[in-house]
């Protein structure tokens, strides 16, 4: 008789078990452990310190059901393969239930995959390898750090400030990079200067007189520095009386090349840039495309490669399916003679492939319908950037014209592409970068003599550094070698949520509390906020991974020294009384008048007569416009999914609800109410409700949303 025996694979996720279920076929039987099953006790610091450091792991809460389901389902199982995520915290899974399992971590039960396709995993079930114990030992390195922080320094918040508040290893730096960016802010002078331009009458290339707009360089030979409003006049003066000539002509050509493909603080910087995503949603959206989505026709594909990596290598075989894509998407004049090859950061990690799609043949417009917005955005995004990174360069013509008179000379500078390469396909952003216009450039020669159709003055102020957006934290902690791909998200989701940074039209801004506890970490913990202390630290991490270096000892050097801190801050550290913000909404239990507060999940109005009054409300946030169906107010409101959204405040006797922000004027074509809409431009439109109306027109230009 046919042993009837399956193997068992063990993944992370329902959705990726699914999607694996259906490419093994029925000798296999995959089931998902949903995470860690065994971890640290919540309860207590779970890192023995008087005993060398040993780990008390228990059975995570919750988790019992789906280890027995997986103790009975390994015991009739032919063999077990342990198939969770390519990085560290998947081998520590895979450990853990090696461990909970009673599988011989010395046997070759764990296999590995970077993209959730049929040949993928196919491939790596015929491949099975040991544990990698270093990559294990990493993870309970960082582990143990982020338990010994957190687990003793929150008791000491908790007491001399406020219950609730917790501190991290790179939470904490996090915030301070945050609180420091404010204090250069308030603490930047601005300084006057001026801009002198000059339109110069020239012909384009096209034969027709147009003004091309020269700055002032030179007055009396030396180098422009304009300060004063009559400096500046005087120098428009100059210009409107001088007898200007074009004194050099310097035309050029140049070349701009394609962004490597992403990497997930990259990929999580652009979304946030061009689709305007948090990070937490950037990652929760690409998780999706990484674990399967159910295609039509084809079933549930994973259509991204593993999303936690700082790699911008690619394999030989994307290589060759993106080339042969460019060659007949595009033709041969976008296809470089050899592939374009990236280099990483230095610290960067290689163990996986840059995020890229895992079939070319799937572009985001041909599985549309199967995704939702959210997903096809996301995905074009990755698809777009792949195709762009093995695609020539696009190349430009350039000119710099100099425009001289007796004592005055200005400078005029102009690009024009002449071949689109891969910017006909995509273009990275830049954090606050003004979008460049091109046009025709002028057609000059040395002596020809020119008009000036006007002289302009520009006042300007100096300006202090721009205030955090998470796309720019995100890029400063990675520049900075602090946390890692898979840190970037929740880390900036803690210290939110903590109340210690608050997030206001995407730039980043620090609580009075964030204040209060990076000082208080600054006097008392300085190398646990210091940023180089804990990019030192990512690398010993890293050291403990390569098997350069035993787990313990990173934890043996660290511990004394924090020991000795955390003792004389207990000693010395005072009581800090944060007073609650005060409201204009009463308790109609007790009459007070209710204070806000932070929460987990975010703020909110409580009694100020605490304990002995337990009141709390939610903060009501009403918008400037009536409900269209019953005419009360509405509110703004945040989704189970965070996503903003507009309700009737006679909910539920009113359902209205609308995910884009109505307003007080009803569409000239039809009549029904108007919503506002930003766009990428940086525009707000008035957009018609009616989905089959959508009348438009600009409500506020994109110089009016600045001012």
């Amino acid at each position: 008789m046919a042993d009837k025996k399956k193997n068992l694979v063990i993944v992370e996720s329902p959705a990726k078990a699914r999607a694996i279920g259906k490419f093994l076929g029925r000798t296999y039987k995959v089931e998902a452990s949903q995470g860690h099953v065994r971890d640290l006790p919540k309860s207590q610091i779970g890192v023995d310190v008087d005993n060398d450091f040993e780990m008390k792991y228990i059975t995570i809460h919750g988790r019992g059901d789906i280890l027995a389901k997986l103790r009975k389902e390994a015991k009739s199982a032919k063999k077990i393969y342990l198939a969770t995520d390519p990085d560290r915290e998947g081998e520590a899974i895979s450990w853990h239930l090696a461990h909970a399992l009673k599988i011989d971590q010395e046997s070759l039960c764990r296999v590995e995959f970077h993209e959730i396709t049929k040949n993928a995993v196919s491939a790596a079930v015929k491949a099975p390898r040991q544990i990698d114990m270093d990559l294990v030992d990493a993870q309970q390195a960082r582990r143990a750090l982020d338990r010994l922080v957190g687990y003793s320094i929150s008791p000491l918040l908790w007491a001399k400030i406020r219950k609730g508040l917790s501190a991290g290893r790179v939470q904490s730096v996090a915030t301070r990079l945050v609180v420091d960016r404010e204090q250069e802010i308030e603490a930047f002078i601005p300084e006057e200067y001026w801009d002198v331009f000059a339109d110069i009458l020239l012909k384009n290339d096209k034969g027709k007189k147009v003004p091309f707009r020269a700055r002032l360089y030179t007055i009396k030979g030396k180098k422009a520095n304009i300060v004063t409003a009559q400096q500046a006049e005087d120098a428009k003066k100059r210009i409107e009386q001088a007898e200007l000539t074009v004194s050099a002509v310097k035309e050029g050509n140049k070349k701009k090349s394609p962004a490597p493909p992403f990497t997930t603080s990259t990929l999580q910087q652009e979304a946030s840039r061009k689709l305007n995503y948090t990070i937490s949603r950037t990652m929760q959206v690409v998780q999706q495309l990484y674990e399967g989505i159910d295609l039509k026709g084809a079933g549930v594909q994973g259509l991204v490669t593993y999303i936690r990596t700082d790699s911008v290598r690619v394999s030989d075989d994307a290589l060759g399916a993106v080339r042969t894509h460019i060659q007949a998407a595009y033709g041969a004049e976008y296809l470089p003679s050899k592939p374009k090859l990236y280099k990483g950061r230095t610290n960067a990690q290689d163990a996986h492939e840059a995020i890229r799609p895992t079939d070319m043949a799937r572009t985001p417009d041909s599985i549309k319908e199967s995704l939702s917005k959210e997903q096809y955005l996301l995905y074009k995004l990755v698809y777009n950037r792949f195709v762009a990174s093995q695609m020539t360069d696009a190349r430009y013509k350039t000119i710099a014209v100099t425009f001289a008179a007796k004592d005055v000379s200005l400078r005029y500078s102009g690009e024009f592409k002449v071949f689109s390469g891969f910017t006909s396909v995509y273009e990275e952003s830049l954090d606050d970068a003004a979008e460049k216009k091109e046009s025709p450039l002028p057609v000059v020669e040395e002596g020809q003599e020119v008009s000036v159709k006007e002289a302009i003055t520009e006042q300007h102020f100096t300006q202090p550094p721009a205030r955090f957006t998470e796309a720019s934290l995100v890029r400063t902690l990675e520049e900075n070698g602090i946390g890692r791909p898979s840190t970037y998200a929740p880390t900036i989701a803690t210290v939110i949520a903590r109340g210690y940074v608050s997030r206001e039209k995407k730039r980043l801004f620090p609580t009075e509390l964030g204040i209060i506890v990076t000082d208080i970490m600054k006097d008392y913990f300085a190398p646990v906020v210091d940023p180089d202390f804990t990019a030192g630290m990512e690398s010993q991490l890293d050291a403990v991974e390569e098997g350069k270096k035993p787990w313990k000892d990173v934890l043996r050097t660290f511990y004394p020294s924090f020991k000795d801190m955390l003792d004389e801050a207990a000693k010395k550290m005072e009581k800090i009384v944060i007073k609650d913000e005060p409201s204009d909404v009463e308790c109609e239990l007790c009459g007070a008048m209710m204070v806000y507060k932070q929460g987990r999940y975010g703020r909110f109005l409580g009694c100020p007569n605490f304990p002995e009054c337990r009141n709390t409300k939610p903060i009501l946030k009403f918008i400037d416009a009536d409900c269209p169906t019953c005419g009360a107010r509405l509110l703004e409101k945040i989704s189970k999914k965070n996503r903003k959204f507009y309700g009737c405040e006679r909910y539920p006797d009113c359902d209205f609800v609308s995910w884009e922000q109505p307003i007080n004027e009803k569409c000239s074509v039809c009549g029904t109410y108007m919503t506002l809409k930003h766009r990428k431009q940086g525009e707000v439109w008035k957009i018609c409700a009616n989905p089959t109306c959508r009348h438009h027109e600009v409500h506020k230009t994109a110089d009016e949303d600045n001012e």
